[in-house]
């Protein structure tokens, strides 16, 4: 049986109630402020938000655009490529259709008057008629037939591999000239895959 004093109970009904209440103050206190703090937090964390935000654009933009270069880049290398591929193909073609033609060209006519062309213009170049010319098998006797119009001038019996022409040497061996007709080709290449190069447009 409770024996305390009913004053003394009511008394500590006050008390825990004042306990209590101060307790819920405190409690909504601390929850205001926690709120007010995150609410400040989130205030000064949206210009640093913002500012990654437009780095982040910035950035994906700038690599974007990189990319872009490196493609327009590496569109132009391969168009470049098949422009220089294409050109070499057309010299070739050129130069196999030339070869073609001078080597089933007939040795009389136009051809012998070249080689009297290739032989005045070697005979020049050494500055003496009294050489020793060399021709391939098929060349012999044209060549033969003009050295009549260079005294001095000789036909060698060695025989030489190439498409035509001629090549001289002084008699006295200091001097060659190399004027084959594939040695004239090869100084011409130059000049044939630049004017080439010129129709396709391409800077050769």
């Amino acid at each position: 049986m409770d024996k305390s004093h009913p004053l003394t109970n009511l008394a500590l009904e006050q008390t825990i109630d004042k306990i209590l209440n101060q307790t819920q103050k405190d409690i909504e206190s601390s929850i205001d402020s926690a709120l007010n703090d995150t609410n400040q937090t989130l205030d000064d964390a949206i210009p640093k938000l913002d500012k990654e935000y437009d780095k982040i654009i910035a950035d994906g933009k700038k690599e974007a655009d990189k990319i872009e270069k490196q493609i327009i880049g590496g569109a132009d290398i391969e168009a470049r490529n098949k422009q220089l591929m294409a050109l070499e193909a057309s010299v070739d073609k050129v130069f196999t259709k030339a070869l073609d033609q001078i080597t089933n060209n007939d040795r009389s006519g136009d051809y012998a008057n070249l080689i009297k062309s290739l032989l005045d213009e070697s005979t020049r170049i050494l500055g003496t008629s009294e050489v020793i010319v060399t021709a391939n098998s098929k060349d012999r006797d044209v060549v033969q037939s003009a050295l009549s119009g260079f005294p001095g001038s000789e036909l060698s019996p060695d025989t030489i591999e190439c498409i035509g022409g001629v090549i001289i040497k002084s008699k006295d061996g200091a001097m060659t000239f190399d004027n084959t007709l594939d040695a004239r080709i090869e100084r011409l290449k130059p000049l044939i895959r630049k004017d080439i190069a010129a129709k396709f447009g391409v800077n050769n």
